[in-house]
Formats: structure tokens, sequence, C-alpha cells
């Protein structure tokens, strides 16, 4: 792949050097930690070293502007969860009921939150909310409609295309080979 007579590499090491210094100054603003900051401007880069054709980026910052958003969204909803089990872990102690949870637990606890967030990662909103609602919170399809003012047959849909979406991320060999 050629772009403008550069090969792959050299157009990403050409925006790279264009562009990282003013997406690590922006996501500074955006977080006020420089360390915290560069790692999320890495990660955006490793966002857009895997994308297929990176030189067909027309608007580059735009991009990066909406991948470093979604990266500190993630990761601000990964750690709710996180304070979320921790809180009611505290709950149930407080309570004095019986907590055998050991800190081994926990961990595990909140690397399957993490990987379900990860999973779900790429979903749109109303479907992954859908799910959620469903999987996490048990509600009905009727419950969920009136949550997200959808009808029942949109949550429906919602719900499946959610469900092809996680056997996608889990078994990505297998959803590819029968697509083709």
């Amino acid at each position: 792949m050629t772009v403008g007579g550069l090969g792959k590499n050299e157009f990403l090491s050409l925006l790279f050097r264009e562009h990282h210094g003013w997406l690590a100054a922006w996501l500074r603003k955006k977080t006020g930690c420089p360390h915290h900051a560069a790692d999320l401007a890495q990660e955006a880069f490793a966002r857009i070293l895997s994308l297929a054709d990176p030189a067909s980026l027309q608007q580059p910052r735009a991009f990066m502007v909406t991948t470093a958003t979604r990266l500190i969204i993630d990761e601000e909803r990964r750690r709710r969860l996180e304070r979320a089990y921790l809180d009611a872990l505290a709950l149930m102690r407080d309570a004095q009921q019986e907590c055998a949870d050991s800190p081994e637990q926990i961990l595990l606890a909140v690397e399957a939150l993490n990987a379900i967030a990860a999973m779900l990662e790429g979903l749109p909103e109303k479907p992954r909310r859908a799910f959620l609602l469903n999987r996490l919170d048990g509600l009905s399809h009727a419950e969920i409609a009136a949550e997200l003012k959808v009808s029942t047959s949109m949550v429906k849909q919602y719900l499946a295309a959610a469900t092809l979406h996680c056997y996608r991320a889990l078994y990505p060999g297998v959803a590819s080979s029968r697509a083709a």
C-alpha cells in the first residue's frame, strides 16, 4: 500500500509525528495527568495501526479524538463497575452478612467485568444497554423497551445483535469461517 508515494509504515510514521503531540496535549487537558494522557495517546495510535487501511482516514484528528474519547469512556465505565462491585461488598460487610470473598475472588470478578466491557466494546449504545439491562439487571423485553423508549421488537433485535456481537468477539475464527 502506498499513499502519495509513501509506504504504509512511512505514512503511519508521518501521521504520528504530525499528530501525536497535539493528541497528547488534548488528552492532558481532558485527564489532567500527562502520564495517563500519554498512555491514552499510545492506545489511540495502536487502534490506528490495527485499521485495515489507515491511509483512508480523511480526518485523522477527528478519528483520534473520537477514539480517545471512547477510550476515556470505556475506562470510566470499567472504573464504575469496579467501584460498584467494591461498594456492594462493603455494604454486605457493613450489614454483617457473611462475605467470604478473598482478594483473589474480587480480582477475578473485576477481571470478568472488564472482559464483559471489552467484549461489548464497539457495540452501539442501545444494543449494549439492552443487553446489560437484560443479562445483568434481569429486565424483561417490555421493561427494557420502556427504559430505552423503543418497541419490544426493537429490543429483540438489539439483543440478537448484541448476542451475535459477543459470539463474534468470543469466537472470531468461527464467526468469520461461517460467513464464508
